[in-house]
């Protein structure tokens, strides 16, 4: 079955995996099912954005964008004690594996979990980091909301750090992230993944 950003059919069928994959140094466990992106392992552009992602003393409060099942969300969390992660999503099933996964990794009391299309649902404002890998099966409107309003919900020195494949529209959301907050920098690139920062100064 195709990953969808939306659960194509709420009520379909669940066939529930469970495995394990290490990520930022540990071993984590999950759960995936229909539905869901990458629901067989974890997908390149989650483990490239991991690898390139630069968490500093400062960081205190992060924002996992379209979370999925959790993979970026509960791996920050567990590599870093002292963070506290939000992760939305609007996949109501990728949330509530989500949430089974902070579980079951020892994260649940460090992430809040819920539902959110883009930023309507998020109150604060107080975000040191904002993470995403964007939904692009969603479209380009969502993910360039993801990256327009982003600014309006990080601390002064914040950043904004994305992953998207050239070919699913790299290049044109590395110029709106310039326009947006007058910066951009590329972290890495590999096969065709990009991985942009842009800071909120």
């Amino acid at each position: 079955m195709t990953d969808y950003y939306f659960t194509e059919n709420p009520n379909a069928e669940h066939a529930e995996k469970h495995w394990s994959y290490q990520l930022l140094g540990h071993e984590l466990n999950f759960i995936s099912d229909r539905g869901v992106f990458s629901k067989n392992t974890i997908d390149f552009g989650t483990r490239t954005l991991l690898e390139a992602l630069q968490i500093s003393q400062k960081d205190e409060r992060i924002l996992d964008v379209g979370c999925g099942y959790g993979p970026i969300g509960i791996a920050l969390a567990k590599k870093f004690s002292n963070l506290q992660v939000e992760m939305t999503d609007v996949n109501e099933r990728a949330l509530e594996l989500a949430k089974r996964n902070a579980q079951a990794n020892g994260v649940d009391r460090q992430t809040t979990i819920y539902k959110s299309d883009a930023y309507i649902n998020v109150e604060s404002t107080n975000f040191t980091t904002i993470v995403s890998n964007p939904p692009v099966r969603a479209g380009k409107t969502v993910v360039d909301t993801i990256i327009s309003e982003a600014r309006q919900h990080l601390v002064p020195g914040g950043q904004l750090v994305i992953v998207l494949q050239k070919k699913q529209g790299a290049p044109s959301a590395k110029k709106l992230m310039e326009s947006t907050f007058g910066n951009v920098e590329v972290l890495k690139k590999n096969k065709g993944y990009y991985i942009l920062r842009s800071e909120h100064e």
